[in-house]
């Protein structure tokens, strides 16, 4: 639905209760699926891409206040054509970078997966990272984001969600078999740093669904805020409890080694990681083609009235797809396009613009609990988004893309800081190299 196409959802706007569609019954013929399907496409969204709860719930109310049924339709009936324009560019931008950064990911990762095959030349340009992008790209993420109902990735979303939790299994054993071999950083347990705010424009990159809830919520039989928030608190509960699990293991392993990819970290020899780098390498492909549903549901609203043909549904695919894997190729560090796209992008579409919209719209008291929360995560987006950016440009995250890590090579130890002898360090690096990975 484009900026003068747009036609809200048939519903009163003080009626919240569970009666409530924001998507007409048209628009949901051949389009429906179950719950669990829903929750998913939101946990795989999430994992790959966020945690945010109260948001989340806050938008669906915008949409029902207003009578719309896109983010992009709350915004400019909130705001009119200016909202709508900035929210556009932001809602594009923001699954654009995460299609770059996870076609990052995917050749980091597998790049070591094909590596470790026997009588394979690591030199060899068909297992190079740039090959694996490309090879990816044409055999996996185009396809899929060839469909055009997103409540077909339901089935392939849940792959990614078992994939992810053998991924977990093998971060959790690595930390006990791998974490105390591993020199730990002085600073490791100092609970926040000067840079702390950029650790939080990254988390708001993995923190974010945003941009695509109106697609999941719209995929659902009969949307309902009350069913929406059911599907969101579970979905958000699993993935808290998931996203801990792998910060707390991550960092215990590797304190203040640990990389912005944390399989960064892991040495080439290790087998066990090698078949976690496959499954994590899998579960990124899964998980790019929502980011890509959403970029071309901004170019339809925006510039073709929300319809597009079969042909400009292909045309606008692969012209997505294409731009998202040069830049892939021509930028091979992680760190700096999650913050960047965490403060510019996340930030604003996680704490401001729901927060904003809703107080426009709500006609509850000034005392009421969601407007109260509003006026708090409003101003706290505003601060992550300015100096957030100043700081991701003046304090840059290192970038150890493709390398091994001095830990991995018996006869490195200078890099540490730690206060650990020569002995201690060069015989646990002897153990690593030796026994960990046997």
């Amino acid at each position: 639905m484009g900026y003068q196409g747009q036609r809200p959802a048939i519903l009163p706007q003080s009626d919240l209760d569970d009666r409530e569609n924001l998507v007409s019954e048209h628009s949901h013929k051949g389009k429906a699926c179950r719950q669990s399907a829903a929750v998913f496409n939101v946990v795989n969204s999430i994992i790959g891409s966020g945690i945010i709860d109260f948001s989340l719930v806050l938008l669906i109310k915008g949409g029902a206040l207003s009578g719309t049924d896109t983010y992009q339709s709350l915004v400019n009936k909130t705001f009119g054509f200016p909202g709508y324009l900035l929210l556009s560019v932001l809602q594009f931008l923001y699954p654009f970078i995460a299609m770059i950064s996870y076609n990052i990911v995917t050749g980091d990762t597998l790049s070591k997966v094909f590596q470790r095959l026997p009588g394979v030349d690591p030199e060899n340009l068909l297992i190079g990272r740039h090959f694996i992008i490309v090879l990816s790209t044409i055999a996996f993420t185009l396809p899929l984001s060839l469909y055009r109902d997103i409540a077909k990735l339901g089935k392939i979303s849940l792959i990614s969600t078992v994939l992810t939790t053998l991924i977990l299994g093998i971060v959790m054993t690595r930390v006990v078999s791998l974490g105390p071999h591993i020199p730990k950083t002085e600073d490791a347990w100092i609970f926040a740093k000067p840079n702390a705010i950029q650790a939080v424009g990254v988390m708001s990159f993995a923190f974010i669904c945003h941009h695509n809830c109106f697609l999941v919520y719209g995929s659902l039989e009969e949307p309902t805020v009350t069913k929406w928030s059911h599907i969101i608190h579970v979905s958000t509960s699993i993935s808290v409890f998931i996203s801990i699990l792998f910060a707390t293991c991550g960092y215990l392993t590797f304190t203040g080694f640990t990389q912005g990819d944390l399989f960064e970290n892991y040495c080439r020899n290790d087998d066990l990681v090698t078949f976690g780098r496959f499954c994590y390498g899998i579960t990124v492909i899964l998980t790019y083609p929502i980011e890509c549903f959403v970029t071309r549901e901004v170019i339809a609203n925006v510039f073709f009235s929300g319809n597009l043909s079969s042909v400009l549904h292909i045309i606008i695919t692969v012209a997505i797809i294409t731009v998202a894997t040069l830049v892939s190729l021509l930028v091979d560090c992680l760190g700096i396009v999650l913050e960047l796209n965490g403060v510019l992008c996340a930030a604003p579409l996680i704490f401001i613009i729901p927060s904003a919209c809703y107080l426009k719209l709500s006609e509850e008291p000034r005392t009421h609990s969601d407007k109260i929360m509003s006026c708090v995560m409003l101003p706290i987006g505003a601060v992550v988004m300015v100096v957030g950016f100043v700081m991701a440009i003046t304090n840059p995250q290192d970038c150890t893309h493709g390398q091994e890590m001095f830990y991995c090579f018996s006869d490195n130890f200078s890099l540490t800081n730690i206060s650990i002898s020569h002995f201690q360090l060069t015989t646990q690096l002897s153990i690593l190299n030796i026994s960990i990975f046997q």
